[in-house]
This record gives structure tokens, C-alpha cells and sequence, in this order.
């Protein structure tokens, strides 16, 4: 029989889990203590969140929120890293957390839109750019054509204007 502390914990839990974009599991078994309050320190200045949960209330979150895919990657001693704004912004601070301090920690998978994403998945999520970068990529190349377009069309003009300044010096050099 659950007790009211453990229900409130849930609830708590599930309201965390569906206000998330993306939700990133990862085995903290092995970490001290200093390198935990690191890793927790250099994630929250990227804006996101680091718990360690028990796995069974975590399953009960996840149920209660709505993200059964959660659960396939839910083990061990299970730590969540919450983001909610860019899937990409939790993915890559873990990673990087992960390659610089060449922690013992592994990421088990992730939650995103519904899906279970496995380690390799996470990873490249980490390698993506972010969506303002996508965005300029895209108005770069959006641009590129333009710009090529009013250069075309620009020539034949500023090449009259320049026959038409070099007719009209000829014409201001001439003895009258």
C-alpha cells in the first residue's frame, strides 16, 4: 500500500515528466558525490534538470504521465535528466558532462515524443545542431539564390550605367 508521501512523490513526478520535451536516463552507479553536484551544477547552467529517482516510483511517474516508453529505459540506479525547451540542448550537456570528465556514468535512453530512444540515439541527437542554428542553415540557403538572382539581374543595368558614364566623360573630354 502506497503512502501519501510516496503518492505525492508521483504526482510530483509525473507533472515533471509531462511538462519535459525529453527526458534522458543515465546509470549514476559508481559517481561521487563531488562529481554528481558537478555534473548537476554544469547541466542546471544549460537549464536543465538532473534527479536521481527510485525506479519504482519512476515507473509509476511514467504511467501516471503518460509516457510508457519511459519504462524501456528505466534501470539499474537510474538518474533523469529533464529538458524542457530543445530535445537537443539535455542530450548535449550530458554528453559533454560525460566526455570532459570522463565519467563513469552511461546514458541508458531517452523519452522523446512518445519514443524510446536508445544510447546510440542519444548521442546523435547530441551531435545535431540546435533549431536556431538549423534555422539561419536554412535562411543562409534560402538567401544564397536570391541574392544570385539580384546579381544576375543586377548585371545588365550597372553594365549600361557604366557605358553610359564612360560615353558621358568621353563626351565632357571632347573640345567644344
Amino acid at each position: 500500500m502506497p503512502t501519501e508521501q510516496k503518492e505525492q512523490k508521483v504526482a510530483e513526478l509525473a507533472e515533471l515528466f509531462s511538462n519535459s520535451s525529453i527526458l534522458i536516463t543515465a546509470d549514476y552507479s559508481g559517481i561521487p558525490v563531488g562529481q554528481m553536484n558537478e555534473m548537476r551544477r554544469s547541466l542546471q547552467e544549460q537549464g536543465v534538470k538532473f534527479r536521481v529517482i527510485k525506479n519504482s516510483l519512476a515507473l509509476l511517474a511514467a504511467d501516471a504521465a503518460g509516457k510508457p516508453a519511459l519504462k524501456e529505459v528505466i534501470e539499474h540506479q537510474t538518474g533523469i535528466a529533464f529538458g524542457d525547451g530543445e530535445p537537443t540542448v539535455p542530450a548535449k550537456a550530458l554528453s559533454e558532462f560525460i566526455r570532459r570528465t570522463r565519467s563513469s556514468m552511461k546514458i541508458l535512453g531517452a523519452e522523446l515524443d512518445g519514443q524510446a530512444l536508445n544510447p546510440e540515439q542519444v548521442s546523435q541527437l547530441a551531435t545535431l545542431p540546435s533549431r536556431d542554428e538549423l534555422l539561419a542553415q536554412l535562411f543562409a540557403r534560402m538567401k544564397s539564390p536570391m541574392s544570385g538572382l539580384v546579381n544576375v539581374l543586377n548585371g545588365p543595368l550597372a553594365g549600361l550605367a557604366r557605358v553610359l558614364r564612360q560615353h558621358a566623360d568621353n563626351l565632357a573630354q571632347q573640345p567644344e
